[in-house]
């Protein structure tokens, strides 16, 4: 992977970049929508293509590895082959699925030991094994396994955390580094900043990560229901860290809004479910604000949903049209949404990208903030 920084802002921390990898090029900052369990969830390939404009999109280890399991991923080639992607992929480690599962899962220093939310078995996975499943499933880039420590969090906690994942990441790296790529093209490897909302344990980490000399990095352990004012202020003292020259992914962030305070903080590749999960719950975000399609107001709103972004979906259905699906729980209704509001979040980083070269971003955030935070 290579990585070239493009432009700079001058009254703010934004920039733009280019991501190279072998399944092609991904301009910065960059929404990668995401794929769990090898889908963007009601969005077909093509649409993800030629409509929405995906460059990158994520998959996840946890739940890949539990379904449909590895020996079917590595046949087909890796979930490139698999589910007919031809552009990147990003696999997150799985580290936040096993958090989440709360008590059916044990954390020791060997790795985490949990059981499948499926059918109930037991499963290992050490820093080791996940670099050895993400080998397998031949994502373009890789995550370290690391604990994705909650909100609140105890000081010593986050602490005793955070240290862990940094011993981890010595153990990913020499696994990864020991090994080699599958399917013919290369994986780069990204290490993961924890340390919770504690100014010297974000910093510490920080310093331990850039230490890795690796060709991107990461940014964990927010966005999981710290105030945004606190994450905002972690995101700002990382990436003050982290080096320029490398790429800087902040995990699983998330509102537009949040999107484009961290652009302005240096960050350039963000992912969220949020899009697509609340696509499927009738929640529409625009260039005007944010929409419930299902209110009354939209009964007889016979315009398009979004003239302005472009995207085909977003200009061919009415709004009384869509609010008619979603009403009636058709599943045209989740499909259309959810490739408007994935439309949407792409076409904001992009036109971030565009004022950031043309040296207007910060006064263009100031105002698209104002509108992506209005209900309509």
């Amino acid at each position: 992977m290579k990585f070239t920084l493009l432009h700079t802002d001058d009254k703010s921390k934004a920039r733009t970049g280019l991501v190279e990898t072998d399944h092609g090029q991904i301009e910065t900052p960059i929404f990668m929508p995401v794929g769990t369990a090898g889908t963007v969830k009601a969005v077909h390939q093509r649409e993800l293509k030629e409509d929405i404009n995906a460059q990158i999109i994520l998959g996840n280890t946890y739940h890949l590895y539990l379904r449909p399991g590895l020996e079917v991923i590595q046949k087909a080639g890796g979930l490139h082959g698999f589910n007919g992607w031809d552009r990147p992929i990003l696999t997150d480690s799985g580290g936040y699925q096993v958090y989440s599962l709360g008590d059916n899962r044990k954390i020791t220093e060997s790795g985490v030991r949990f059981k499948s939310h499926i059918d109930g078995s037991m499963h290992d996975f050490t820093p080791e094994r996940v670099m050895d499943i993400q080998r397998v499933i031949g994502a373009d880039i890789i995550m370290a396994f690391d604990e994705c420590t909650p909100y609140p969090c105890d000081k010593k906690y986050a602490e005793n955390s955070m240290h862990m994942t940094h011993r981890w990441l010595k153990r990913c790296i020499q696994q990864f580094d020991s090994t080699n790529a599958l399917y013919g093209y290369s994986q780069t490897f990204f290490p993961i900043v924890q340390g919770s909302t504690y100014p010297d344990l974000r910093k510490q980490s920080a310093e331990f990560i850039a230490e890795q000399g690796r060709e991107g990095n990461a940014i964990g352990g927010l966005s999981v229901g710290e105030p945004h004012e606190d994450m905002y202020a972690m995101t700002e003292l990382v990436c003050d860290i982290l080096p320029a020259d490398k790429p800087r992914y902040l995990m699983g962030v998330g509102t537009p809004e949040n999107i484009l305070e961290c652009i302005a903080l240096g960050v350039d590749m963000f992912d969220c479910v949020m899009p697509t999960r609340n696509a499927r719950n009738g929640m529409l975000f625009t260039s005007e604000g944010i929409i419930n399609i299902k209110n009354e107001k939209w009964k007889e709103a016979y315009i398009p949903i979004d003239p302005v972004i472009e995207g085909y979906v977003s200009t061919f259905y009415t709004r009384a049209y869509l609010r008619h699906l979603i009403m009636s729980k058709e599943i045209l209704g989740a499909q259309i949404c959810s490739i408007h509001n994935l439309s949407f979040y792409l076409w904001l980083v992009k036109e971030a990208r565009v004022q950031i070269k043309a040296g207007n971003f910060d006064r263009w955030k100031t105002a698209m903030v104002k509108k992506v935070t209005t209900r309509l």
